[in-house]
C-alpha cells in the first residue's frame, strides 16, 4: 500500500463563511464518505483549516495500492463529484507520527 495526500478547495469560496443547503447536505455526504474510509482503515487523517478566506483548504492523506485507486477515492467525495470542491492528489509519506 502507498500513502496519499489529497488538497481540497472550495469552489465557491463564500460557502466557507454562509453555504447553501445543497452545500451542507453536500458537506455531510463529504464527511460521510471519509468517516467511513477511517472506519474501514484506508484514511489515516482528514481536516481543515479554519481560515475562511482564499488560502484555506481541506487535507486527506489515506492508502491505496496505486495512483489509480487513489485518484478514484480522490473523485469519488461527494463534494469533489458534486463540484463544490477541487482536489489535487500527490504521492505521499507519513515520515513521523505521534501515537
Amino acid at each position: 500500500m502507498f500513502q496519499w495526500l489529497s488538497i481540497a478547495k472550495p469552489t465557491r469560496l463564500e460557502m466557507l463563511i454562509e453555504s447553501t443547503l445543497e452545500e451542507d447536505e453536500i458537506i455531510d455526504q463529504h464527511f460521510a464518505y471519509f468517516k467511513d474510509l477511517t472506519q474501514k482503515g484506508v484514511v489515516i487523517l482528514v481536516g481543515r483549516t479554519l481560515n475562511t478566506d482564499a488560502t484555506s483548504f481541506g487535507l486527506t492523506i489515506f492508502e491505496a495500492e496505486d495512483e489509480l485507486a487513489a485518484r478514484q477515492i480522490m473523485e469519488n467525495d461527494p463534494a469533489v463529484k458534486s463540484d463544490i470542491m477541487t482536489a489535487t492528489l500527490y504521492p505521499y509519506r507519513v515520515a513521523l507520527n505521534r501515537k
